[in-house]
């Protein structure tokens, strides 16, 4: 249980960062204002013409007589809204990541450099960066949307869709966050996806303590964007945790190729919980 309260330790840890240093944060809220400019528009653009693409999607439907049609259709444009809403607030940090990798990137990197002194770097151009981080975010994104369905479809279950249901919902979306904001330095590291789950996944917990209450907080989109720069940040911390690297250095690990970590070190070095 220690390791919910060490969670939660470092996202706040993240926000007070970033309170210190505003011109990082002020140059990190700009990913998060454009895409929810465009997750606004499309979700506006849903709730006009939701109604319109059910009708088109179930031409069967037609023939029905009052009051089901409308009842049917009703329903289905209500549950495509809640899909839409439940997978905006999946895929807002993978987004938002992937439109201002520049930006949290040199966020990331002045945290370490204020930690140890020294920030790793992958060695890799812009461009193969933004596409791995890309490729990494789908992957994410199409596992989160699975367990979002799922959960989805548990919601219908007398008591338990309306109590433990929408708890395990929120550590599920959680975990998912938190695995896409440490990936802004552990990927620095050179890090993989696969190497990167099993990081977490050792220490649930503290995954659970920092990405539980920044999923509920992600709820109200304004909210998710001022609290951004500080997560990012926050993550950034929690990262040099998960490697067990110290103020010391950011050196403790093996050197992989391109001046990041090797990926087998840090898992030799994950704790067996």
């Amino acid at each position: 249980m220690r390791d919910l309260g060490v969670g939660f330790g470092y996202l706040m840890k993240g926000q007070r960062w970033v309170a210190q240093h505003g011109k990082q944060y002020g140059m990190g809220l700009l990913p998060g204002l454009i895409t929810l400019v465009l997750y606004a528009g499309a979700l506006v653009a849903l709730a006009l013409w939701g109604d319109d693409a059910v009708g088109w999607a179930t031409p069967f439907a037609d023939a029905w007589s009052a009051p089901w049609q409308g009842l049917f259709r009703g329903f289905l444009t209500v549950l495509l809204f809640a899909l839409a809403l439940l997978l905006s607030v999946l895929t807002f940090t993978a987004v938002t990541l992937l439109i201002g990798q520049p930006f949290y990137e040199s966020l990331s990197e002045k945290v370490d450099i204020a930690e140890s002194g020294h920030a790793p770097e992958s060695g890799l151009p812009l461009w193969r960066e933004l596409w791995i981080s890309a490729r990494d975010s789908l992957r994410i994104v199409v596992r989160a949307a699975v367990w979002g369905v799922l959960l989805f479809a548990l919601g219908f279950i007398p008591v338990a869709g309306q109590t433990v249901v929408p708890v395990i919902g929120f550590c599920v979306t959680g975990f998912f966050l938190v695995e896409e904001l440490t990936a802004v330095a552990l990927q620095r590291r050179g890090v993989e996806l696969r190497d990167r789950l099993t990081l977490l996944r050792s220490r649930k917990q503290l995954a659970w303590g920092f990405g539980t209450p920044l999923a509920v907080a992600f709820l109200v989109p304004f909210v998710a964007v001022f609290l951004m720069p500080g997560a990012v940040a926050g993550a950034t911390l929690m990262a040099r945790d998960l490697l067990g690297e110290n103020g010391s250095g950011a050196d403790d690990g093996a050197a992989a190729p391109g001046g990041g970590q090797d990926p087998d070190a840090a898992t030799r070095r994950m704790p067996l919980t």
